[in-house]
């Protein structure tokens, strides 16, 4: 396959330890906590992987690394070193989508994790857009990073952020998320729609919710755009009827036109 070009562009900024991080504070991070047997792992699978990239018989030794990472590192460090051999391996969209939909719950977050180091247009939506479909908190939360909030359009974005409340995943996991939601009427109307219909219902609002429509406020002053904003990413104010669907069961408030989607695979 031919290796892709790596964005250098979308590094979200985050905790040195965090999947999100630069790929050298990731390779720092793993370097410096990883003990004995887990080290010398890790980096046999960054050569293994930057070795015999792309595909190789039924499956590549780097696919067998990535299946292997939670077992050899831990749990703490896994999401990491998965992005990492991923990126070894000079992964393109058609090996991340094998690895996303053929693995774990776990492998599928360390794809969506490694997008915004692998794929620099938006060739990769549909693996986001199944991650937006399902109720797996973690999933959805790696979903609606860096990648996404360069590469998804407006409508679309605003059912993520809408499902993001619904299932609870904290705003904070979204990036871009003061410059995307600054001035965006529609979003208003829809959380203003979802509150209303919580209330009216004797449930609570999420306590996000306000923050967010907050954000929507024109005058709502805002951090300077992040390396994940696309200055010439299409924003219509108005639902785009060709938008993918992004929820199995749509929030109160969307006026969802979509209906349910088949959940993802295993959880590992």
């Amino acid at each position: 396959m031919t290796p892709p070009q790596a964005d250098p562009a979308p590094r979200a900024a985050g905790p040195t330890g965090s999947a999100l991080a630069p790929l050298d504070a990731l390779h720092s991070h793993l370097d410096t906590h990883l003990q004995g047997t887990a080290r010398t792992w890790f980096h046999q699978a960054l050569d293994d992987a930057a070795a015999h990239p792309g595909t190789h018989g039924p499956i590549s030794v780097w696919e067998l690394r990535l299946a292997e990472a939670g077992r050899r590192c831990g749990s703490r460090y896994a999401d990491a070193a998965r992005v990492l051999i991923l990126h070894a391996a000079r992964a393109d969209p058609a090996a991340l989508a094998r690895v996303y939909f053929q693995g774990t719950a776990d492998e599928r977050r360390a794809v969506l994790h490694a997008l915004p180091h692998l794929v620099p247009g938006p060739d990769a939506l549909p693996l986001v857009e199944d991650a937006l479909r399902t109720h797996d908190t973690r999933l959805l939360a790696a979903a609606v990073g860096p990648y996404t909030a360069r590469h998804l359009d407006a409508h679309a974005w605003r059912h993520a952020v809408l499902k993001c409340l619904f299932v609870g995943v904290p705003v904070d996991e979204v990036a871009g998320l003061e410059q995307r939601a600054r001035a965006d009427a529609e979003l208003a109307r829809m959380l203003a729609d979802y509150a209303a219909e919580r209330t009216a219902a004797g449930r609570p609002v999420p306590p996000d919710l306000d923050r967010v429509l907050t954000l929507t406020d024109p005058g709502t002053p805002t951090a300077p755009p992040s390396s994940t904003a696309d200055p010439h990413r299409p924003d219509p104010g108005g639902p785009d009827p060709h938008s993918p669907t992004l929820d199995r069961t749509d929030p109160p408030g969307t006026g969802s036109r979509h209906s349910p989607v088949h959940p993802h695979g295993k959880e590992s």
